[in-house]
């Protein structure tokens, strides 16, 4: 039953267990409130027979005030531990669910990335999380928790006497029928609500991310007009949810209330004819009153718990995804990358990589080249596994890379991508990033190679500036020159840059080009670059085009060879001559 529960409600195993005992102190939290009514009940059987037998009503009086007390008392009890159950346990349980979910993105490699949207996964972690908090401390163990125990007081109601009972209960199928029956309509409302409301917040997110181009293009009305739209969307499909679940659920709460009605018609029937006493007659009015109200509560967050159905299983999607794994044990003697007849697309059908074979040697620098869409960045990744390929094998000193497990192998790669990633940290710890257990002159030492020295010291705080999210307060060339200082620092046997030195000018590019020659001696190198002066200094040349390896060799050996690499060089050659030409 756990595993099943597990399952249903992408639970872990304890959280499983908790719900279970959530339930179970909610039905005895429920059955507790009906204590109260059996005291009540003996009470007037008490007096009822003292007053017939000529007793004084008092005597015995304060033996049922001692049971009174004890009962609250007990209910107490059951509700303190009911609150443990529910509340505490559902908090913990979250936390651990957010802990998962993130293990689980941490293991999945970067096509998974690619087919989400970041804000969609955002929205899982935190709103998705959060919803389901509410859910599972308020919605689901009661609604479980007063099915069961309604159940057991109308065997107890139906024992007692028949008649009354079903006066009572017959109710409780007809609302119940009418809510679950509308359960994909309010299914239907629910998705499209969460949907709309969804876009509505990528539109926003797009429009914090995009706003200085949205400016700078002149498009602010049409941007906010589109954005209004979205906004509109989602505030009329939250709307049309809450009148639908707002009708449905006020219709079986106003049926429910015709048993009271039923209860005095038959029970006033029954007493007319002496077939039950007085006292039966109020009993089953003290019930009546008492057994709606769990109910109707349960009634108006019945769609909250529909709608839980659909977070839990966004979440469960991303459970289920396959995950890279591999051996932890990795310690080869050398690090040549081989692509042995490479076969890799994003989508299907969208081949990227179609049968690409190189080799990028230990000691040697290897110079990814070509035209844009041919394949470098990719290639680049794949070597790290940042991807696993679709056909042939990528090889790291002769371990196909894809039976190594993504962590341990990264151990082996500094890594410096054009699309720099920096926190909302100190600049000295951004670069720490790059060897957690790095000292601070070490950094040091790493951010002076790195050129970072100049620009760091004129900051207010020197490299303990925080220097905003992503870097926001900071230049491109800035960021990328952090970015290589965290590579350097690292001092990995295998280095691949992608357009490491793009966004520096030519001052900081040699500057950097001459710390990158100390970092890379011995080491197998991956770069891909369009600035000639870059893959020209490279051991060995490697052009991509049209997804195929169809050049490979010496940077001058290629120059003499009237193919793409020496178009490229020529082409780039001519572009240095070129200036504007403006209008005497």
């Amino acid at each position: 039953m756990i595993r099943k529960i597990q399952k249903t409600f992408a639970l872990s195993e304890k959280g499983a267990g908790d719900l279970v005992r959530a339930v179970l102190w909610t039905i005895a939290a429920n059955l507790s409130l009906m204590l109260p009514v059996a005291l009540l009940v003996n009470v007037l059987m008490h007096l009822t027979e003292a007053i017939q037998k000529g007793r004084n009503p008092a005597a015995g009086i304060w033996g049922y005030t001692a049971i009174g007390v004890f009962l609250s008392a007990l209910i107490y009890l059951v509700h303190h531990f009911q609150y443990g159950s529910l509340y505490v346990a559902t908090y913990t349980e979250s936390a651990q669910r957010r802990v998962t979910l993130g293990e689980k993105l941490r293991e999945l490699p970067l096509s998974f990335f690619g087919r989400r949207d970041l804000s969609d996964l955002t929205a899982t972690l935190m709103a998705d999380c959060s919803s389901l908090e509410q859910a599972f401390s308020h919605f689901i163990p009661q609604l479980f928790g007063t099915i069961l125990s309604t159940a057991l007081i109308a065997v107890g109601l139906l024992f007692f006497d028949w008649r009354m009972g079903l006066a009572v209960l017959w109710v409780l199928p007809f609302s119940a029928l009418l809510i679950f029956g509308s359960r994909r309509l309010q299914d239907r409302f629910g998705t499209r609500s969460i949907l709309t409301k969804r876009a509505a917040t990528d539109g926003m997110q797009e429009l914090l991310e995009t706003v200085k181009d949205i400016k700078a293009c002149n498009q602010k009305e049409t941007y906010l007009y589109g954005l209004q739209k979205k906004l509109h969307r989602a505030e009329s499909a939250a709307i049309h949810s809450e009148l639908a679940t707002g009708i449905v659920v006020t219709s079986a709460q106003a049926f429910l209330r015709l048993g009271i009605a039923t209860t005095v018609l038959v029970g006033i029937r029954l007493l007319v004819a002496g077939q039950i006493s007085l006292t039966v007659f109020l009993i089953f009015l003290v019930v009546a009153a008492q057994i709606y109200d769990p109910l109707n509560i349960c009634f108006m967050n019945l769609a909250a718990t529909f709608n839980a159905k659909l977070q839990i299983e966004r979440m469960r999607a991303i459970e289920e995804e396959p995950v890279q794994t591999g051996t932890k044990h990795f310690a080869p003697k050398r690090y040549d990358i081989v692509f042995d007849h490479v076969r890799f697309a994003y989508k299907e059908d969208e081949g990227v990589l179609k049968d690409v074979s190189f080799t990028a040697k230990q000691g040697e620098v290897t110079a990814l080249v070509g035209p844009s869409g041919g394949g470098k960045s990719t290639a680049a990744k794949l070597a790290a596994r940042f991807w696993d390929v679709n056909g042939g094998r990528v090889t790291l000193g002769g371990v196909d890379v894809s039976t190594v497990e993504p962590e341990t192998l990264l151990k082996n790669y500094a890594i410096v991508f054009q699309d720099v990633v920096l926190f909302h940290d100190t600049v000295l710890e951004n670069i720490r990033l790059g060897r957690r257990d790095a000292t601070d002159s070490e950094v040091l030492a790493a951010a002076k190679a790195a050129q970072c020295d100049d620009f760091v010291q004129k900051m207010s705080a020197g490299y303990q500036t925080v220097i905003g999210e992503n870097g926001s307060t900071l230049s491109g060339g800035e960021r990328q020159r952090i970015s290589i200082a965290r590579a350097l620092l690292k001092n990995a046997p295998v280095i691949l840059l992608d357009e490491a030195t793009a966004s520096l000018d030519v001052e900081s590019e040699t500057a950097v080009q001459q710390a990158l020659s100390e970092l890379i001696q011995n080491k197998t190198v991956l770069i891909i670059a369009h600035r000639m002066r870059t893959v020209l200094g490279a051991d060995k040349v490697v052009v991509l085009a049209d997804g195929k390896a169809v050049e490979a060799g010496v940077p001058a050996e290629l120059l003499r060879q009237d193919g793409t690499f020496r178009r490229m060089v020529s082409l780039q050659s001519e572009n240095q001559n070129w200036a504007l030409q403006g209008k005497r």
